[in-house]
């Protein structure tokens, strides 16, 4: 589940702080402030709670792979390792400071295959990038393992793997340089965010520095500071931090929702014949935030995908008024729970044809209430035009 649905009083306490000071920067300006520092904060938050010596706070997800690729090094003609099943972003930091991403192979942990990383290592081999994917864990013993073998960086993009841990590790703070994105759909947000970790002190200061153009943020006076290099503006506002206070706060009460969830769905699911589950490197750090399977063949999975497509499937339990607005032949219709159980168990491909005639009509009768308005604003203006 994404943070934003429990926004409330904690949210707006700490952003009315920062509104009250007038700063919105997270440097500088240190009278007009009034000793309030939601980024410094919030980076002292993460320390804590993923076990990290340090943290960068940035503007993205995407900002804290590209900073934490320019602080360990990774540059021109440099090779990074990386799943082909991942987000755009981890493909898009590894072009931005020049590096050449190595798509290789995920196995059924929808994560990097340690035998296809092997096969893929040459001299100009920089670092390997575990991509923690929709939730869940790289196997990061075996990854690291080959990093130490070939004197190569590890670096973890846990953006979508917020809570999770590895044999009691958390996520992001294993390798030499981990990720996390707070942006607006993540398990705990800023509306916009992320953050570089590190245990290594001089990792730390160049992600620091390259976030803030270059910035050594060595005295109070940003107009007297050296450069030490080039960076770029990849600041997090107050404001942003101020959300992702009151957030990770909350980050404990987040992932238990989504373990229950995660293993109530799992429960009906797993009754469906030949369904199977994404291994797990370590089930006990999983964050929940996402349930994957596979099914056993192509004409089953499209039917998945069909149905889901549709916005529905086939089984109805609820409103008694249903009938006023949809054609209930398009469900199998169930009184209770235990009924919704039965029904997924022993659907079958017949019980799923006969209706998918019905359930494109239900979604178009659907998505024209849903457009209406829309189609009202229309029908106004075009009234006025004539």
């Amino acid at each position: 589940m994404p943070g934003f649905e429990l926004f409330g009083a904690d949210e707006r306490k700490e952003v009315n702080d920062v509104l009250e000071t007038g700063i919105l920067m997270r440097y500088g300006f240190d009278a007009a402030r009034k000793g309030i520092w939601k980024s410094i904060e919030l980076e002292n938050a993460i320390k804590e709670r993923f076990q990290t010596p340090h943290a960068q706070l940035v503007s993205s997800g995407t900002a804290a792979l590209t900073t934490a690729m320019a602080a360990l090094g990774i540059g021109y003609g440099d090779e990074i390792i990386m799943p082909a099943f991942t987000f755009v972003a981890s493909f898009e930091a590894v072009v931005s400071v020049g590096a050449i991403p190595v798509l290789v192979d995920i196995d059924n942990s929808l994560t990097l295959d340690p035998i296809a990383v092997k096969n893929a290592i040459t001299p100009k081999t920089k670092a390997i990038m575990p991509v923690h994917m929709c939730g869940s864990m790289a196997d990061l013993d075996a990854l690291q393992a080959i990093c130490k073998e070939h004197n190569i960086l590890l670096l973890e993009d846990a953006c979508q793997a917020i809570g999770g841990t590895y044999k009691g590790k958390p996520l992001g703070s294993i390798g030499d340089a981990g990720t996390f994105s707070f942006d607006f759909v993540k398990t705990m947000t800023c509306g916009e965010g992320g953050v570089v970790m590190t245990k290594h002190a001089d990792v730390y200061t160049k992600a620091d520095q390259y976030s803030d153009h270059g910035h050594d943020h060595a005295g109070k006076d940003r107009g007297a500071d050296l450069h030490p290099f080039v960076g770029y503006n990849f600041r997090i506002s107050e404001l942003h931090a101020a959300v992702g206070l009151a957030q990770i706060r909350k980050l404990d009460t987040f992932l238990e929702l989504q373990k229950r969830n995660n293993q109530i769905l799992r429960s009906y699911i797993e009754q469906a014949p030949g369904v199977n589950f994404r291994v797990v490197p370590d089930p006990e750090g999983d964050s929940f935030s996402f349930l994957s399977w596979f099914l056993p063949t192509q004409v089953k999975t499209e039917k998945v995908i069909d149905a889901c497509l549709l916005e529905t499937i086939p089984i109805y339990w609820g409103a008694p008024n249903i009938s006023k607005y949809f054609d209930t032949r398009g469900f199998i219709v169930c009184k209770n729970i235990q009924e919704i159980k039965s029904a997924i168990k022993k659907m079958s491909d017949e019980d799923y044809d006969s209706k998918k005639e019905y359930i494109k009509k239900n979604k178009q009768t659907a998505l024209y209430h849903a457009d209406f308005k829309k189609r009202a604003a229309q029908i106004i203006k075009d009234s006025i035009l004539k």
